[in-house]
């Protein structure tokens, strides 16, 4: 029981959603690509040996991997490891095409397409990813509208930062930073990444405006959801009554609007974080890896079936909470892949501003060396964060206990 209730709640949907958010990027180069006519020898979801594979009428193999855990667009020609040959590489290759009597091909390989055409092919992966976002969030906007609850005031703890800043009860947050606030959720995903840094607000009470300024203090807090984490905390509790909350309905491109809103919102609360956490402000010890996604995924699940009457409502639940993270994954997804470290689509777009300005790629040697390097930090990301995950789970204190 205990192997399928892992393998419904976790297994199954951590790779649903991993495959829906890696296909949708993998898609986003074949369908550019396809659009500025390039030839395209595969498309392949999965990694390793092919469960099944079909070739279409434009010549593109189709191909299902046993391994489930990535995918990859692979052109014409696309033979080295960076995927940027140099100028001999290129060279070579004309000369073959030429030699096999397929001259008359050379504008449809990646490799010799302009720069802007290349650039646009890489950039539109992270691109599917953000728009893949922005679908999901438009579409349960649309479909099913929102309860929202606007942040008025219940309970300022004593000694808290909001007490220190002198919040009152039944003041209303209407802006953090700047910011317009629509909800308490929205004012409570901006203060978790801000501990330890003073914090503008303003709040309407009694009919007036006033502003103030708090810093939030770092907690630690268990969440049914992310589990154990270090969060800024105000000390304030938000009043939750049924009159309180209210439900917005959205048209087509009002939703439109909120989903790219909310999509612009993960990602730059995403950079926020991290510039915090490479400038020393906070510890890199949030940073989840595989296994920590997979435990997120399993407790949005179990939140999504609880209280279900039956199964039609558990998958429905489910689904919802699933597709939503999608977005959330989605969107870190995107951001990652356009950093500027060879291996990645970011990567490539770097090498590619350089053939822009000196009118030639990049040495072939220089590309080699770039890609381990950039091959050495993703993996060395990888296992820390995968470090990370295990201390979360507290793995080694379950090994302590079988060998104590």
């Amino acid at each position: 029981m205990q192997l399928l209730q892992t393998l419904f709640l976790a297994v199954i949907p951590f790779l649903l959603v991993l495959g829906l958010v890696v296909t949708v990027h993998e898609l986003g180069h074949f369908l550019a690509a396809k659009a500025l006519g390039t030839k395209i020898d595969r498309f392949s979801i999965g990694f390793g040996r092919a469960i099944t594979s079909w070739i279409d009428k434009s010549g593109v193999e189709w191909r299902l991997g046993w391994l489930p855990i990535g995918g990859y667009v692979r052109f014409a020609g696309d033979e080295n490891a960076a995927s940027i040959p140099d100028a001999e590489d290129l060279a070579a290759m004309r000369r073959d095409l030429v030699a096999q009597g397929r001259a008359d091909e050379i504008g449809r390989y990646f490799h010799f397409k302009p720069i802007w055409q290349r650039a646009i092919i890489v950039a539109a992966g992270p691109f599917a990813n953000f728009a893949l976002a922005i679908t999901i969030f438009a579409t349960l906007l649309m479909s099913m509208g929102e309860l929202t609850l606007p942040f008025r005031v219940a309970e300022v703890s004593p000694g808290s930062a909001a007490a220190a800043a002198g919040f009152q009860v039944n003041d209303r947050i209407v802006a953090v930073n700047g910011r317009e606030m629509q909800s308490f959720n929205d004012v409570l995903q901006l203060i978790r990444v801000r501990g330890g840094v003073p914090t503008d607000f303003v709040v309407e009470r009694n009919g007036a405006r006033t502003q103030l300024t708090a810093t939030p203090r770092w907690q630690v807090q268990t969440d049914a959801v992310a589990g154990e984490q270090r969060v800024g905390v105000l000390g304030l509790r938000p009043a939750q009554e049924p009159k309180d909350y209210i439900r917005v309905r959205y048209g087509f491109f009002e939703a439109i609007g909120q989903g790219t809103k909310r999509t612009w919102d993960v990602l730059e609360t995403t950079v926020y974080y991290l510039g915090r956490m490479l400038t020393g402000q906070v510890g890199a010890d949030q940073l989840r890896g595989p296994l920590g996604i997979a435990d997120v995924t399993k407790n949005v699940t179990r939140l999504g079936v609880q209280g279900a009457p039956d199964v039609g409502s558990m998958l429905m639940g489910a689904g919802l909470n699933l597709a939503q993270l999608a977005a959330l994954i989605s969107v870190s997804i995107g951001f990652m892949n356009l950093l500027p470290v060879p291996v990645l689509d970011g990567g490539h777009l770097v090498f590619y501003a350089y053939e822009a300005v000196t009118r030639r790629p990049l040495a072939a040697k220089v590309q080699a060396a770039g890609y381990r390097v950039g091959l050495a930090l993703v993996l060395g990301l990888m296992l820390f964060a995968t470090w990370n995950d295990l201390q979360r789970l507290r793995v080694f204190n379950l090994f302590g206990g079988l060998f104590s």
